[in-house]
């Protein structure tokens, strides 16, 4: 043991230390190696596509990292996270992300010693993208919760790209206000150097805050990221390629400075669903509070309540994931895909 780490085994396959994930209560038990999942294929694909079943099993020892307070304190509005999600579809990622921060931390150290540098090591970053309501805010929190019981990833951030949003007097001066979330409304290029500087190893680097109550960027706020081991950042258009220049050449993209991306991902239908449900509960909830943007809403009938959530879906929400978010899926490394339920059915792994 150094420094209270204890020293590991090989990860089946990887030839890097097995991380062991630890609880309050202890270590998670994971004794001897997962069972293999079934590779078997009929098509060529860059993707491995695995079954709920096939990839729970990669779990079957680990212990329950959660509790029931977890699960209330991590789900978002309407969502059906259970511990039995946690322990089939999360355990497993978080698994799969903590070998891929051991194998960053491998090669930086390889590079190192072929160059003769000593260059020190800088936050492993996971990109988490997927549409409105599709549940990628709580995929986010409960992966920040999980990798912080990883002793190789003991202090994780999460970041929101809301909060990179131009603020709403500037929306409202460039005629944006009504496609807020699409790429245009953001501030790109803020964006790109908060997330250059985290790579760069940046001792501290700041984030504007956003207020979901206000619907704006809080003036004087800041979220301020001190080098952690992990940082997430989730958002809408995170995954988006590079923009074309004028002169036809292309810079770079945010997810150019992801180290592992996932893509949230369930039919437009149930996603349109389950905005309509999450607002109706909102208009009970934070759209009661005077302060709420959306005050006005809370007083709709449901009649009227479903046919304004509808209305905004249709106009806004349901464009931007048809023609901006959508079409980066195929970018992730990882597309969880879940069921009107919000139960993941399958995972597709881009092959190593």
């Amino acid at each position: 043991m150094d420094n209270g780490r204890v020293t590991r085994p090989a990860a089946p396959g990887t030839g890097l230390p097995q991380a062991t994930p630890v609880t309050a209560a202890g270590p998670i038990t994971w004794a001897g190696s997962p069972p293999e999942p079934d590779t078997s294929e009929n098509h060529y694909s860059p993707f491995v596509e695995l079954e709920r079943d096939t990839w729970a099993r990669l779990a079957n020892e680990m212990e329950q990292p959660f509790d029931q307070s977890d699960i209330e304190r991590l789900r978002g509005i309407g969502e059906q996270l259970s511990l039995r999600e946690v322990a089939e579809v999360y355990l497993p990622l978080s698994r799969l992300l903590s070998i891929n921060v051991d194998a960053a931390a491998h090669l930086r150290r390889a590079s190192n010693e072929f160059l003769g540098e000593s260059t020190r090591r800088t936050p492993f970053v996971i990109g988490v993208a997927g549409s409105v309501a599709v549940g990628k805010s709580t995929t986010a929190r409960v992966l920040q919760e999980m990798l912080r019981r990883w002793p190789n990833t003991p202090r994780v951030e999460l970041i929101t790209t809301d909060g990179f949003l131009y603020p709403n007097a500037e929306l409202e001066r460039r005629g944006l206000m009504q496609r807020k979330g699409f790429p245009e409304s953001y501030d790109r290029r803020r964006l790109m150097r908060f997330v250059a500087d985290v790579k760069s190893g940046a001792p501290e680097v700041r984030a504007p805050m956003y207020s979901h109550l206000t619907y704006d960027i809080l003036p004087h706020e800041e979220v301020v990221v001190h080098r952690p081991d992990v940082l997430i950042i989730e958002g809408l258009n995170v995954l988006a390629p590079p923009r074309i220049r004028s002169d036809g050449t292309a810079g770079l993209s945010v997810s150019d400075f992801f180290d592992y991306s996932i893509y949230v991902d369930a039919k437009t239908t149930a996603i349109k669903q389950w905005y309509t449900e999450r607002f109706m509960r909102l208009r009970s909830g934070a759209f009661a509070d005077p302060k709420s943007y959306f005050h006005r809403y809370s007083k709709l009938s449901d009649a009227e309540a479903t046919e304004t959530s509808s209305d905004i879906w249709d106009r806004i929400n349901g464009p931007n994931l048809i023609q901006n978010v959508l079409p980066t899926r195929g970018r992730a490394k990882l597309v969880m895909t879940k069921d009107a339920g919000h139960a993941v059915t399958r995972v597709l792994l881009r092959k190593v």
